[in-house]
């Protein structure tokens, strides 16, 4: 009777050789490593709890255009939150290529706009909260403090507070111009 192969490294050791792979940057030796993994249901079972070696299918599924594969694993496994950065950028990146390809045309920014509210993240790579401002809490509150003082800041304030939040002086010109434009807005509204 034919004996499937068994595994001659434990799950920690192929999680381990994922990683310095996936780290490398040498997809395509990364690929050869998993499909040289043996198929045992046993050992597949093991690898396929694995987040690193999850992830690293995953990767190796995006580089090689198995689309269906990697939306397969991000849908159905659980991952960290120190992974999720980067398998959304491949959810969001593969979705664009299928997207572009079938326009036959590259993707602008209305088009990806689209294709995200379409194929929103699967909650196993996105903890569910909504990215609804750009800057922190302790950004925007300093920020509107100094619009009730002053809604037209000069340059040189447009500096000092460009400094005290992180932002650049352009950014926080920015901040103040839409808040007058949404504050206009609101009053003609009313």
């Amino acid at each position: 009777m034919f004996q499937l192969p068994i595994l001659n490294f434990s799950p920690q050791q192929v999680a381990g050789v994922c990683e310095t792979l996936e780290e490398s940057g040498d997809i395509e030796r990364l690929g050869r490593f998993l499909w040289s993994l043996p198929v045992a249901p046993a050992a597949c079972e093991a690898l396929n709890k694995n987040e690193s070696v999850l992830r690293a299918r995953a990767i190796v599924a995006f580089h090689t255009g198995n689309y269906r594969e990697l939306y397969h694993i991000l849908e159905n496994h659980k991952f960290t939150k120190e992974s999720h950065g980067k398998l959304q950028a491949l959810w969001l990146e593969a979705h664009y290529q299928e997207a572009e390809k079938l326009r036959g045309r590259p993707l602008g920014p209305v088009d990806k706009y689209r294709v995200r509210k379409k194929f929103p993240l699967p909650r196993t790579i996105w903890d569910g909260e909504q990215k609804t401002h750009c800057f922190k809490e302790r950004t925007r509150h300093l920020l509107r403090e100094w619009y009730l003082q002053d809604p037209y800041p000069n340059p040189s304030k447009k500096r000092e507070l460009a400094q005290a939040t992180g932002l650049t002086p352009t950014q926080v010109g920015n901040w103040f111009k839409n808040r007058r434009q949404r504050d206009r807005a609101a009053a003609a509204k009313n």
